[in-house]
Protein backbone atom coordinates (compact mmCIF):
# COMPACT_ATOMS: atom_id res chain seq x y z
CA UNK A 1 0.00 0.00 0.00
CA UNK A 2 1.38 3.41 -0.99
CA UNK A 3 1.13 6.01 1.74
CA UNK A 4 -0.81 9.07 0.74
CA UNK A 5 1.06 12.36 1.09
CA UNK A 6 -0.29 14.43 3.99
CA UNK A 7 -1.88 17.70 2.87
CA UNK A 8 -2.01 20.77 5.09
CA UNK A 9 -3.92 23.91 4.17
CA UNK A 10 -2.43 27.11 5.58
CA UNK A 11 -4.77 30.05 6.11
CA UNK A 12 -3.67 33.56 7.00
CA UNK A 13 -6.18 35.80 8.70
CA UNK A 14 -4.75 38.81 6.86
CA UNK A 15 -4.94 39.65 3.18
CA UNK A 16 -1.77 41.78 3.31
CA UNK A 17 1.21 39.74 2.05
CA UNK A 18 3.51 41.73 4.36
CA UNK A 19 1.38 41.30 7.47
CA UNK A 20 2.97 39.59 10.47
CA UNK A 21 0.53 36.69 10.31
CA UNK A 22 1.19 36.10 6.59
CA UNK A 23 4.96 36.26 7.23
CA UNK A 24 4.72 33.79 10.10
CA UNK A 25 2.57 31.45 7.97
CA UNK A 26 5.22 31.44 5.23
CA UNK A 27 7.87 30.67 7.88
CA UNK A 28 5.69 27.83 9.16
CA UNK A 29 5.23 26.45 5.63
CA UNK A 30 9.00 26.29 5.20
CA UNK A 31 9.45 24.44 8.51
CA UNK A 32 7.24 21.51 7.48
CA UNK A 33 9.09 18.38 6.30
CA UNK A 34 9.22 17.64 2.57
CA UNK A 35 6.92 14.62 2.88
CA UNK A 36 4.03 16.95 3.78
CA UNK A 37 2.34 19.11 1.16
CA UNK A 38 1.70 22.56 2.66
CA UNK A 39 -0.46 24.89 0.53
CA UNK A 40 -1.35 28.44 1.51
CA UNK A 41 -4.95 29.39 0.72
CA UNK A 42 -5.52 32.16 -1.80
CA UNK A 43 -8.84 33.79 -2.55
CA UNK A 44 -10.26 34.38 0.93
CA UNK A 45 -11.30 37.84 -0.26
CA UNK A 46 -13.54 36.25 -2.93
CA UNK A 47 -15.87 34.69 -0.36
CA UNK A 48 -19.07 36.75 -0.18
CA UNK A 49 -20.84 37.80 2.99
CA UNK A 50 -22.41 34.87 4.79
CA UNK A 51 -26.15 34.56 4.13
CA UNK A 52 -26.98 30.96 5.13
CA UNK A 53 -27.75 30.09 1.50
CA UNK A 54 -28.77 26.52 0.75
CA UNK A 55 -26.75 26.75 -2.46
CA UNK A 56 -23.51 28.53 -1.56
CA UNK A 57 -21.58 30.46 -4.23
CA UNK A 58 -18.71 28.77 -6.10
CA UNK A 59 -16.02 30.53 -4.01
CA UNK A 60 -17.58 29.11 -0.84
CA UNK A 61 -17.84 25.61 -2.29
CA UNK A 62 -14.17 25.80 -3.31
CA UNK A 63 -13.16 26.97 0.20
CA UNK A 64 -15.07 24.14 1.87
CA UNK A 65 -13.64 21.60 -0.59
CA UNK A 66 -10.07 22.80 0.11
CA UNK A 67 -10.63 22.31 3.84
CA UNK A 68 -12.28 18.92 3.33
CA UNK A 69 -9.48 17.73 1.03
CA UNK A 70 -6.78 18.62 3.56
CA UNK A 71 -5.59 16.38 6.38
CA UNK A 72 -5.11 19.41 8.62
CA UNK A 73 -5.59 23.17 8.60
CA UNK A 74 -3.00 25.59 9.97
CA UNK A 75 -4.21 29.11 10.81
CA UNK A 76 -2.05 32.13 11.49
CA UNK A 77 -4.12 35.16 12.42
CA UNK A 78 -3.71 38.73 13.59
CA UNK A 79 -6.01 40.50 16.00
CA UNK A 80 -8.26 43.26 14.67
CA UNK A 81 -10.15 45.38 17.21
CA UNK A 82 -9.72 42.64 19.87
CA UNK A 83 -11.18 39.97 17.58
CA UNK A 84 -10.74 37.59 14.68
CA UNK A 85 -10.47 39.38 11.32
CA UNK A 86 -13.97 39.76 9.88
CA UNK A 87 -13.11 38.27 6.49
CA UNK A 88 -11.82 35.06 8.09
CA UNK A 89 -14.75 34.79 10.51
CA UNK A 90 -17.14 35.28 7.59
CA UNK A 91 -15.48 32.46 5.64
CA UNK A 92 -15.62 30.16 8.67
CA UNK A 93 -19.32 30.94 9.16
CA UNK A 94 -19.98 29.40 5.73
CA UNK A 95 -18.56 26.07 6.99
CA UNK A 96 -20.94 25.71 9.95
CA UNK A 97 -23.48 23.57 8.06
CA UNK A 98 -20.75 21.43 6.50
CA UNK A 99 -18.58 18.76 8.08
CA UNK A 100 -15.39 20.30 6.68
CA UNK A 101 -13.87 20.85 10.12
CA UNK A 102 -15.42 17.86 11.91
CA UNK A 103 -12.56 16.09 13.73
CA UNK A 104 -10.10 17.86 11.41
CA UNK A 105 -6.72 18.50 13.08
CA UNK A 106 -6.19 22.23 13.31
CA UNK A 107 -3.31 24.39 14.53
CA UNK A 108 -3.51 28.07 15.40
CA UNK A 109 -0.89 30.75 15.77
CA UNK A 110 -2.13 34.18 16.73
CA UNK A 111 0.61 36.67 15.85
CA UNK A 112 -0.33 40.15 16.99
CA UNK A 113 0.52 43.10 19.20
CA UNK A 114 -1.49 41.54 22.01
CA UNK A 115 -3.70 38.86 20.46
CA UNK A 116 -5.33 37.37 23.55
CA UNK A 117 -8.92 38.20 22.60
CA UNK A 118 -8.60 37.05 18.97
CA UNK A 119 -6.83 33.87 20.09
CA UNK A 120 -9.58 33.00 22.56
CA UNK A 121 -12.31 33.88 20.05
CA UNK A 122 -10.75 31.79 17.28
CA UNK A 123 -10.39 28.81 19.62
CA UNK A 124 -14.11 29.10 20.45
CA UNK A 125 -15.03 29.28 16.76
CA UNK A 126 -12.88 26.25 15.91
CA UNK A 127 -14.46 24.34 18.78
CA UNK A 128 -17.95 25.22 17.52
CA UNK A 129 -16.97 23.92 14.07
CA UNK A 130 -15.91 20.57 15.55
CA UNK A 131 -12.22 20.99 14.76
CA UNK A 132 -9.67 18.88 16.59
CA UNK A 133 -7.42 21.35 18.41
CA UNK A 134 -5.51 21.04 21.66
CA UNK A 135 -3.54 23.44 23.82
CA UNK A 136 -0.37 22.03 22.24
CA UNK A 137 -1.69 22.98 18.78
CA UNK A 138 -2.29 26.63 19.64
CA UNK A 139 0.26 29.38 20.18
CA UNK A 140 -0.16 33.04 21.02
CA UNK A 141 2.78 35.20 19.94
CA UNK A 142 2.26 38.67 21.40
CA UNK A 143 4.40 41.61 20.26
CA UNK A 144 5.15 39.74 17.03
CA UNK A 145 6.89 42.68 15.32
CA UNK A 146 9.59 42.61 18.02
CA UNK A 147 10.26 38.95 17.19
CA UNK A 148 10.82 39.47 13.45
CA UNK A 149 13.91 40.94 11.82
CA UNK A 150 13.96 43.31 8.84
CA UNK A 151 13.71 40.29 6.47
CA UNK A 152 10.55 39.08 8.29
CA UNK A 153 12.40 36.11 9.75
CA UNK A 154 11.92 35.04 13.35
CA UNK A 155 14.89 36.38 15.30
CA UNK A 156 13.70 35.21 18.71
CA UNK A 157 15.03 31.70 19.48
CA UNK A 158 12.30 30.86 22.00
CA UNK A 159 9.55 31.86 19.57
CA UNK A 160 11.06 29.76 16.79
CA UNK A 161 11.41 26.79 19.16
CA UNK A 162 7.76 27.16 20.23
CA UNK A 163 6.63 27.22 16.58
CA UNK A 164 8.69 24.10 15.79
CA UNK A 165 7.24 22.32 18.81
CA UNK A 166 3.70 23.25 17.72
CA UNK A 167 4.40 21.97 14.19
CA UNK A 168 5.72 18.66 15.56
CA UNK A 169 2.62 18.26 17.75
CA UNK A 170 0.33 19.14 14.84
CA UNK A 171 2.02 16.62 12.51
CA UNK A 172 1.74 13.93 15.18
CA UNK A 173 -1.98 14.70 15.57
CA UNK A 174 -2.51 14.48 11.80
CA UNK A 175 -0.63 11.18 11.56
CA UNK A 176 -2.61 9.72 14.48
CA UNK A 177 -5.88 10.96 12.97
CA UNK A 178 -4.98 9.48 9.57
CA UNK A 179 -4.07 6.12 11.11
CA UNK A 180 -7.37 6.05 13.04
CA UNK A 181 -9.32 6.71 9.83
CA UNK A 182 -7.44 3.93 8.02
CA UNK A 183 -8.07 1.47 10.86
CA UNK A 184 -11.77 2.38 10.91
CA UNK A 185 -12.00 1.81 7.15
CA UNK A 186 -10.52 -1.69 7.43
Amino acid sequence: MIAKKIKVLGISGSLRPGSSSSCVLRIVANLFPDDIEFNILNGLEKIPAFDDSHDPPAAVKKFIRQISDSDGVFFCIPEYAFGVPGLLKNALDWTVSSTAFSFKPVALITAASSGEKAHASMLLTLSALGAKISERSALLISFIRTRLNEKNEIKDIETLAAIKKLIDEFIMTIRTNTMSRIENDI
